[in-house]
């Protein structure tokens, strides 16, 4: 196996720089975080490879300013393996693709089974990867030698698996659907900040009262506070259940909460100061929060029989008949249109349906071109029907 070393200064990366600007083709890109480890999601390693110029592993805290990798490679096609995961952190690092191609992506549009890094490789190349480090901490210093040998066959052969999933997306005339797809998620904007995510707290469900919803905010806060200033994942310092546990327990008094049995992790103890007042806040609070988070309007469709029966009848018409047209599509159904876009669509569907209109009314739920072409017909028939089946059952019932 090759000895790699990582680039830690400028004169390093200008080095690379020269060498990948020099190579052919397009440049395969790879990032590793330290998720569950620290609080950021930022790039702890960046692994580089293009032909006629090699793998180069860059240390980007190290570096700083990574302009000059942008200077060389920014203005060809970058290969990424779930970009969405990875373009983040490197946006992060002011680094941009002007175009990408994402083969996980690619895998799903073609219908492969496997879709993982080590799978697409294996099926495309017959080359087995060792996943023995994925869940590391990156942000360890210095990298050992076998994770720096792992990291870099992420993006060794990522290029000649471009090369087999472009023909074979070009012998089911899929190519331009991929390029669509490899733009969207390019081009995605970040997803806004949830309203309240402290929500998210693991087995809030069961919490009851909303007093008792205002500590668990208030714990939930102070742990995000201090895990970003630790720059530490927050499950690390006090897990989500450890936070549960003790609003649950109500404790009356900082000693009681010391006595929590199941108020444990690393800093549960450490920061008992930062815990009680965090409940003393969260107790004294005038903000009520709801007791369950605010909806966009539209219910689970198990409930939509009752709630809106025309709505429902939509839904189960086009369902199975979009499920079917990805099945003849060789690809997943989330792939050709995600369930949440045929449900808000069928909950409120235009006034006047057909091809056209549900094709509008895709395009405003982002759908891209190609798949309202592949879907608004066969919708549009399917809510057509539903109205029917619906005035045949009312004439027979009357």
């Amino acid at each position: 196996m090759a000895e790699y070393d990582v680039i830690t200064d400028a004169a390093g990366l200008a080095a690379a720089a020269t060498a990948l600007a020099a190579g052919t083709g397009p440049v395969a890109v790879d990032v590793e975080r330290a998720s569950g480890f620290r609080y950021s999601q930022r790039a702890y390693l960046i692994q580089v490879y293009r032909r006629d110029a090699g793998v180069f592993l860059i240390d980007p805290p190290a570096v700083g300013d990574l302009s000059t990798l942008q200077d060389a490679i920014g203005g060809i096609t970058w290969i990424l393996h779930a970009a969405s995961q990875d373009l983040p952190s490197l946006r992060e690092e002011h680094l941009e693709p002007p175009q990408i191609f994402d083969t996980e992506l690619a895998a799903r549009l073609l219908g492969h089974e496997r879709v993982g890094l080590g799978a697409v490789v294996e099926d495309a190349l017959g080359i087995t990867l060792a996943k023995a480090h994925s869940a590391a901490d990156w942000s360890t210093r210095p990298l050992p030698q076998p994770w720096l040998e792992y990291a870099a066959l992420d993006v060794l052969h990522l290029v000649d698996v471009f090369d087999v999933l472009r023909d074979e997306l070009e012998e089911q005339g899929k190519t331009d659907i991929a390029a669509q797809e490899f733009e969207t998620v390019r081009t995605r904007p970040v997803k806004p900040a949830r309203e309240e995510p402290w929500r998210r707290l693991s087995g809030l469900h069961t919490v009851r009262g909303r007093r008792a919803l205002a500590v668990a905010r208030a714990l939930w806060i102070a742990r995000e506070e201090y895990a970003r200033e630790q720059d530490t994942s927050p499950g690390r310092l006090v897990p989500d259940r450890a936070l549960v546990a003790v609003v649950i327990a109500d404790p009356k008094t900082k000693q009681d909460l010391a006595r929590v049995k199941d108020f444990t992790g690393r800093a549960s103890r450490s920061q008992l100061d930062r815990w009680w007042a965090a409940i003393e806040a969260g107790r004294a609070d005038p903000a009520l929060p709801a007791e369950r988070a605010s909806g966009d309007g539209m219910p689970p469709p198990r409930a939509w029989a009752e709630r809106n029966p025309a709505a429902d009848l939509r839904l189960k018409a086009a369902r199975p008949l979009v499920e079917q047209l990805a099945v003849e599509l060789r690809m997943p159904t989330e792939n050709l249109l995600t369930p949440d876009t045929l449900r808000r669509v069928a909950w409120a569907p235009p006034a006047e349906i057909d091809p056209a209109s549900i094709g509008h009314a895709l395009a405003a739920h982002g759908a891209r071109p190609w798949q309202i072409e592949a879907t608004a017909a066969v919708i549009a028939g399917a809510f057509v029907e539903s109205v029917q089946t619906a005035e045949a059952a009312s004439d027979l019932a009357s």
